[in-house]
């Protein structure tokens, strides 16, 4: 094997970035939580492998999220995961008739919600923890080190208890967790306080 056929082997965050075109904080939360293949060399710099690049870039925009991004500049976007189907149309229906009408964006996995994530920044991310493949927990530690959800607030609603979930490593700091069934009212509230904090930042920069 040529040193040229190793190169093309793995690229940079920035190319995989170009390549995806998504930033580089969004490569390397996919890489975090695996969705891209990638090490880092001794000096600390992260390599991604060309051939998880190509993968998903195959990988089509996932059919259960519904998202519409022109919208989210004057609407509260509300992104969630759940694996239940029946739930997750339960979700849509009662956070579309919030006063402030959200638009709302639905992912039935952690895999569609971290390419989600990669394209769009919800004010508020409500999550299940137990899912298929890759779980809340897995999403939420890769969360922790994306710069694009900073500003993202993160509920958890799970029929999991204190103990399962300590049992899982936890949940990072400044996530709210509820149990089922869901508590919606609980949610408008969290809603409500999100629009009225980005409408204060609007008339703020206005």
């Amino acid at each position: 094997m040529t040193l040229a056929t190793v190169e093309k082997s793995f690229c940079t965050t920035s190319e995989a970035a170009l390549l995806l075109g998504v930033s580089v904080g969004t490569v390397q939360l996919w890489a975090e939580s695996g969705l891209l293949q990638a090490w880092k060399t001794a000096g600390g710099h992260r390599r991604v492998m060309r051939d998880s690049v190509e993968r998903l870039l195959h990988k089509a925009q996932p059919t259960d999220a519904k998202a519409n991004t022109q919208a989210q500049g004057q609407r509260l976007s509300v992104l969630v995961v759940e694996d239940d189907s029946s739930l997750l149309r339960l979700y849509q229906t009662r956070i579309a008739a919030w006063p402030m009408a959200p638009q709302v964006t639905l992912c039935s996995n952690g895999f569609a919600a971290l390419l989600t994530l990669g394209r769009i920044c919800p004010d508020l991310l409500i999550t299940d923890l137990r899912m298929p493949g890759i779980d809340g927990f897995v999403m939420l530690r890769a969360l922790q080190n994306a710069p694009e959800a900073a500003h993202t607030r993160i509920v958890v609603v799970s029929g999991l208890d204190a103990a399962e979930i300590a049992a899982q490593g936890g949940l990072p700091g400044g996530i709210e967790r509820l149990g089922k069934p869901v508590p919606f009212e609980r949610l408008q509230q969290i809603g409500s306080a999100l629009a009225s904090s980005r409408q204060r930042q609007g008339f703020a920069n206005g």
